[in-house]
C-alpha cells in the first residue's frame, strides 16, 4: 500500500531539484543570447562595408537568438509547472497535517432547500468540500460540488471504477491539475461557450483566397522597387489599397480581437490539458467514454484547440504598429486571421461546450481520486440490492481526528426506522452526520471510513439544521413545518433515507411529543427508511407497536464528579440525561 505521505515528499524533492535545475539553464539561456546579441551586432559593425557578410552575420546571429529565445520559453514554461507541482505537494501534506481551512469553502454552492447540503456541512468552513475540493478551474470547482449534491443512485459501481483509477495515476492527477492552475482564465467556460455559438462571422468568403492574392502581388510590386525597375509609388499605393480593404472590417475585427484576448490563454492551456487526457490509457467504462467525447472529429481536440490558440496569437500581432501597417498594408493579416478564426468558430462551435465539459469533469474526479488517494484505508461499499440498506462496521467521520474518533457499528434494513435519545453533547448528531455522510459518498463513488460497508443505494433526505428567516417573513416553527412537508412529498414519489435531528423543536413539549409520534408512524407507514434523534423519550414507546422501529442511544456517565461520554451506539434507549449537571456545573444555577 502506497503512503501517501511518502509519495508526497517524495515528488516535492523531486520538484524542487527539478526547479532549481531549469533556474540554472534560463540563467545560462540568458548570458548565451546576450552573448550572441553582443556578438552580432560587433560582426555586422566591422563588416559593414563588405554588405554581403554583414547580411550572413546578421541572419545568423538573429536565427541563433531566436533558438535560444525559444529554448528559454520551453525551459520557463517547464519550470512554472515544477514550481506548480511543488504548490501541490506542500499543499497536500499541510492538508495531511489537518490545515485545511485556508482553502475554498464552496459557500456558492450552499443551498438551504437542498436534500441535505446544509444540514451535513457539505460546505463552508471545515466542510467536506473544503476538505477533499482540489479543483483548479471554476467549472470544476461547480462541478465537484454538482457531485456531492447529486443524490444519484444510478452507476455507482462505475463511479467506483474511474476513482480507483484515478487514484492509481496520483502523478498523471497532479500534471493536469498542474497545468490547469496556470491557465489564466479570464472569462468563464459558459460565457465562452455562448460568444461562440451566437458568433456571427462578418468576413465575406473572397477573404478565403484574396488575401494569398494580395500578398503575391505585394511580392512582386516589392522586389520591383527593390531592384529599382519600379519606383517606391505603386507599392506605397499598394499598401493603401490594403489598408483601405483592412479598415472596412476594423471596427468588428478588433471587437473579434478584444474578445479573443480574454480567451486565448484558456484554450492554449486547455489544448495541453486534452493533450494529457488524450495520451493516458483508461480501463473504467466512463473514462473511456470522456476520452472518446474528444477524439471523435478526426483530429484530436487538443490539436483542434492549439490551432486556435496560434490563430488567437496570430490576430494579436496587430498590436504592433509597425506590423499592423505592414502586414494590413502587403498582406491583409487582419482579415486573413480573422477569416481563420471565423471558419474555425462555425466549424468547432457546436463541440467546445462537449470539450470543456471533459476538461471539468476531469478536474472534479482528479479531487475525488485524490481523496481515494490519501485514503488508502478506507473501503469502497460493496453495493447490493438486498433488504439491508447499509450495514457497517466501524464507521467514522472522514473529517474527525482518526486519534480521537470513536467508530459504530450500524445495520439498518429497507423500511427500519431508527429512534436514537442520549444525553447532550453524547454523540446523537455527529452520529447522524457520519451515517449521512457514508451515503453521500457512497453514492458519489467514493470509499468510506470504516472497515466494512454493505450498501444498497438509497437517495438521501434530512432535518437537522431548520432555521427561521426574516427575508421570508417565517418564523422557526413553520420553516420546520415547510421542511417535513418537503420531505414527506418527496417520499411519495421515490425511496429515501430520512435523517431527523429533535423534529418539532418550535412548539411545546406535550405537542411536540403528540407530533413527532404521528410523523413517525406517517414515516413507517410510507415504508421509509432512517434515523430521528430525540430527547423526547415517549418517542421510543413507538417501538412495542411497530416491528420496524428500533430504539438506540448513546450514553453518558458522572464519574468523579466528571462528565463521560463513550460515543458508542447502543441498542436500547438512554436513561441519564445531563442538563441539570452541566447547569450546576458551569455554576449557571
Amino acid at each position: 500500500m502506497k503512503s501517501p505521505i511518502t509519495f508526497y515528499n517524495k515528488q516535492l524533492k523531486k520538484h524542487q531539484l527539478a526547479a532549481k535545475t531549469y533556474k540554472k539553464k534560463l540563467i545560462q539561456l540568458s548570458i548565451s543570447r546576450f552573448f550572441v546579441f553582443i556578438t552580432t551586432a560587433f560582426g555586422v559593425y566591422f563588416s559593414f562595408q563588405q554588405i554581403q557578410v554583414a547580411a550572413v552575420i546578421g541572419v545568423i546571429g538573429l536565427a541563433v537568438f531566436l533558438f535560444l529565445l525559444k529554448k528559454y520559453s520551453k525551459i520557463k514554461s517547464e519550470k512554472e509547472l515544477s514550481e506548480a507541482l511543488i504548490t501541490i505537494n506542500e499543499e497536500e501534506l499541510k492538508i495531511g497535517s489537518g490545515d485545511y481551512f485556508e482553502k475554498e469553502q464552496g459557500l456558492e454552492f450552499q443551498d438551504p432547500k437542498h436534500f441535505y447540503s446544509l444540514d451535513i456541512d457539505l460546505f463552508g468552513r471545515g466542510s467536506f468540500y473544503q476538505f477533499i475540493n482540489r479543483t483548479t478551474i471554476k467549472e470544476g470547482s461547480k462541478r465537484l460540488a454538482d457531485e456531492l449534491t447529486a443524490n444519484d443512485t444510478k452507476d455507482v459501481v462505475l463511479r467506483q471504477e474511474v476513482l480507483k483509477e484515478l487514484a492509481s495515476i496520483p502523478e498523471w492527477r497532479q500534471n493536469y491539475a498542474a497545468i490547469a492552475s496556470l491557465a489564466h482564465i479570464e472569462t468563464p467556460a459558459s460565457a465562452i461557450i455562448n460568444w461562440l455559438k451566437k458568433y456571427n462571422p462578418f468576413l465575406p468568403k473572397i477573404m478565403k483566397w484574396l488575401p494569398l492574392v494580395f500578398a503575391i502581388v505585394s511580392t512582386i510590386l516589392l522586389g520591383l522597387t527593390f531592384t529599382s525597375i519600379l519606383s517606391p509609388f505603386p507599392a506605397i499605393i499598394w499598401m493603401f489599397i490594403g489598408l483601405g480593404i483592412t479598415g472596412k472590417y476594423l471596427k468588428k475585427i478588433s471587437d473579434l480581437s478584444s474578445n479573443s484576448d480574454k480567451i486565448k490563454d484558456t484554450f492554449r492551456q486547455y489544448s495541453l490539458l486534452l493533450d494529457k487526457i488524450e495520451n493516458e490509457v483508461y480501463s473504467s467504462e466512463i473514462l473511456k467514454e470522456k476520452q472518446q467525447k474528444i477524439t471523435s472529429e478526426g483530429k484530436k481536440a487538443s490539436v483542434i484547440f492549439n490551432e486556435f490558440s496560434k490563430l488567437l496569437d496570430a490576430l494579436d500581432s496587430r498590436n504592433n504598429i509597425f506590423f499592423a501597417i505592414v502586414g494590413n498594408g502587403f498582406l491583409l493579416w487582419d482579415c486573413k486571421q480573422s477569416y481563420k478564426i471565423e471558419r474555425w468558430i462555425q466549424e468547432y462551435n457546436h463541440k467546445v461546450e462537449d470539450w470543456f465539459e471533459v476538461i471539468s469533469f476531469f478536474d472534479a474526479y482528479n479531487s475525488l481520486g485524490n481523496f481515494v488517494f490519501n485514503h488508502p484505508t478506507y473501503i469502497f461499499p460493496e453495493i447490493t440490492v438486498n433488504k439491508t440498506t447499509i450495514n457497517t462496521k466501524d464507521l467514522g467521520h472522514p473529517l474527525l481526528n482518526v486519534e480521537k474518533r470513536i467508530d459504530n457499528d450500524l445495520t439498518i434494513n429497507h423500511e427500519q426506522f431508527f429512534i436514537v435519545t442520549g444525553a447532550n453533547m453524547a454523540g446523537k448528531s455527529t452520529f447522524l452526520r457520519t451515517v449521512s455522510l457514508h451515503i453521500v459518498m457512497a453514492n458519489v463513488g467514493l470509499p468510506v471510513c470504516a472497515k466494512k460497508s454493505i450498501y444498497s443505494p438509497v437517495k438521501l433526505i434530512t432535518s437537522m439544521r431548520t432555521s427561521d428567516s426574516l427575508t421570508d417573513d417565517s418564523s422557526y416553527f413553520f420553516s420546520e413545518l415547510t421542511r417535513l412537508k418537503f420531505i414527506v412529498d418527496a417520499i411519495q414519489k421515490e425511496p429515501y433515507f430520512i435523517i431527523l435531528d429533535e423534529i418539532l423543536k418550535g412548539t411545546n413539549s406535550t405537542d411536540k411529543a403528540i407530533g413527532s409520534r404521528k410523523f413517525v408512524e406517517k414515516l413507517v407507514a410510507s415504508s421509509a427508511t432512517g434515523i430521528i434523534a430525540t430527547h423526547d423519550l415517549s418517542l421510543c414507546e413507538i417501538e412495542k407497536e411497530l416491528s420496524d422501529v428500533k430504539n438506540y442511544y448513546f450514553d453518558a456517565e458522572i464519574l468523579n464528579d466528571e462528565l463521560h461520554f463513550d460515543y458508542t451506539f447502543k441498542k436500547g434507549i438512554c436513561k441519564n440525561m445531563n442538563a441539570s449537571f452541566l447547569l450546576k456545573k458551569m455554576e449557571i444555577i
